[in-house]
């Protein structure tokens, strides 16, 4: 079957799926049929590895929301829809139940840093360097790159295999005098700039995806926290909580933590071996 060819103008798609396992028909499955269901999973992660796109990254899900959590990634809209099915076939009939799932693509910030803006970093703060001197012709060059490399990071995340995988939806409040969407664009710009700086003090130990999905999705972005401890991720989003764009703005949806685990991991850390229903 030929798929309508859907891409994005720029980005790639990523879908967050969290499901959980019918324990009683699990534990009904014919000998073999457990074990052919992580065949073809694995199936699937071996030709979609990544490092950017396509990708499927499988989780156990902690807490008991769900399950299993995947992650899907692929540059075209058809791409990721025929992943998913493929991660849906791979189960036998009727032990797979959606609990949560979430489309969005990724994305370049409204906000994105522009050539007045470096030009203001380098000749104010601490550098405070003259325009026009070799000093400051070299640090805008370097500027300039690291801020082509954080827009092509935002588009096209090679996220890293790290053991927590933290998700959650958010949009922005329209409620009153908290309209996000009644701001000025300097004024959210600048609200929105104190808030990165607050992410940046866990660069090394949390790596972040922010994904949009207005008219996408029932939220309006996807947080992807990606980490080594569980505590990182709670003092970043605790801290963030007092950032005013957050404090006053913010508005989120249900919080999912995962553990990653390669399939045949996941099978075992479960309990889906035959004849032993999930654990």
């Amino acid at each position: 079957m030929n798929l309508p060819s859907v891409p994005l103008s720029q980005g790639i798609h990523v879908v967050h799926l969290f499901y959980r396992i019918d324990r009683a028909r699990w534990a009904t499955l014919p000998p073999g049929a457990a074990a052919a269901a992580l065949a073809a999973i694995e199936t699937v992660c071996r030709a979609n590895p990544g490092p950017a796109q396509p990708r499927v990254m499988t989780y156990a899900n902690v807490g008991g929301k769900a399950d299993i959590a995947m992650v899907l990634f692929a540059a075209e809209l058809q791409q990721v829809s025929t992943l998913q099915r493929a991660v849906e076939r791979a189960f036998p009939a009727g032990t797979l139940q959606t609990v949560f799932s979430y489309l969005s693509v990724t994305e370049l910030p409204e906000y994105v840093t522009t050539e007045e803006d470096l030009h203001r970093m380098l000749t104010g703060g601490e550098k405070k360097l003259e325009p026009g001197t070799p000093e400051f012709d070299a640090a805008l060059v370097a500027a300039r790159e690291k801020a082509r490399e954080y827009q092509h990071y935002r588009l096209y995340p090679e996220m890293p295999d790290w053991p927590i995988l933290c998700f959650y939806p958010m949009s922005k409040k329209r409620d009153g005098a908290d309209n996000w969407y009644s701001l000025g664009f300097d004024v959210r710009k600048k609200l929105m700039g104190a808030h990165a700086r607050t992410g940046r003090k866990y660069a090394g130990r949390i790596s972040q995806m922010i994904t949009g999905s207005a008219g996408l999705d029932d939220w309006e972005w996807g947080v992807t926290l990606m980490a080594h401890k569980l505590d990182d991720v709670k003092r970043i989003v605790y801290e963030m909580r007092f950032d005013e764009v957050t404090a006053r703005y913010g508005d989120f949806g249900p919080f999912y933590i995962n553990l990653r685990l390669e399939p045949a991991t996941l099978w075992e850390h479960l309990g889906l071996g035959d004849g032993t229903g999930p654990g």
